[in-house]
């Protein structure tokens, strides 16, 4: 996890989160080209995948343009389609066809009301940038999961955005933009959550504009506004916020801003239900018997 100042990043408002895309959700579809090459991504590796899944979970489904796209491919499977915010899940409704018609399901994905071991794909495509406990999240996700169920999923890692993490952090000690974590951070809390042979990689996606202005646009209708507990609880002064601006311009080059983003994409196999501690369980044809000489 990414520190500044000697200080870690202060935690996500699930509150604000969900705010944030109910006001979003009309024109998000319009703004979510990230999302939409993450997505792609990820189901190219599933194809190339021998899994069967009879029940996959869209988790952060946004507007179900993705729990559309994975009803098509796994025609004989049901697709939960789950996100926090109900604004998002309206727009997933209208995106029903007649032949695809995913369950829609408000809920947050650190307590995701669903039974023990009943989903064979968990599916969660830039859902976790906006998870405040990574832990809480994998562990529902490995209760969910039975034995040889598949969690994908595609993120941030640590240098995305980081060209306005350091300008506004040149500016003040505020936050301003959150830090993400690690691909290793993420495989250690996979484990330890009891998901099974994680397999993570990283890809680098450069996007660029021809200003300062259209880039603030499109990360305001993607969501990507301030949502940390430890934000500025007064307006950012204009003064504060050219200053920033400035130095965002400064790193154009023939007047085009490059962002570089990191992007994590990964999958865990499901373990099973987990015994309590102290506890440990034998398959008894895994024994071999010791035989005298």
């Amino acid at each position: 996890m990414l520190w500044y100042m000697g200080r870690p990043p202060p935690a996500l408002v699930f509150r604000d989160v969900r705010r944030r895309f109910d006001r979003i959700a009309a024109g998000f579809n319009q703004a979510d080209f990230i999302h939409r090459v993450t997505f792609d991504e990820l189901l190219q590796r599933l194809t190339a995948g021998v899994i069967r899944p009879r029940h996959i979970l869209d988790l952060g489904c946004a507007t179900g343009s993705g729990s559309k796209q994975l009803a098509h491919r796994f025609r004989r499977s049901r697709v939960i389609s789950l996100d926090a915010s109900f604004a998002m899940l309206q727009r997933a409704k209208q995106r029903r066809s007649l032949f695809t018609k995913p369950s829609v399901l408000q809920g947050d994905a650190s307590r995701i009301p669903l039974k023990d071991g009943s989903i064979d794909l968990v599916f969660a495509n830039m859902l976790l940038p906006w998870m405040d406990d990574l832990p809480a999240c994998f562990s529902e996700i490995a209760r969910l999961l039975p034995a040889g169920g598949l969690f994908a999923f595609a993120t941030f890692g640590p240098d995305s955005l980081s060209e306005i993490r350091e300008a506004w952090h040149s500016i003040d000690d505020h936050w301003h933009v959150n830090a993400y974590p690690d691909m290793h951070d993420i495989g250690d809390a996979l484990v330890k959550a009891g998901l099974r042979d994680p397999v993570l990689d990283v890809d680098h996606l450069t996007v660029t504009y021809r200003n300062t202005d259209a880039l603030y646009r499109d990360l305001t209708s993607a969501g990507a506004r301030n949502c940390l507990r430890g934000r500025r609880q007064t307006l950012t002064g204009k003064n504060s916020f050219k200053a920033m601006d400035n130095l965002l311009a400064a790193r154009m080059a023939d007047h085009d801003l490059s962002l570089r983003l990191e992007l994590v994409y990964g999958h865990a196999w499901g373990g099973g239900p987990r015994l309590p501690d102290g506890e440990f369980r034998v398959d008894p044809s895994q024994i071999i018997r010791r035989q005298r000489v």
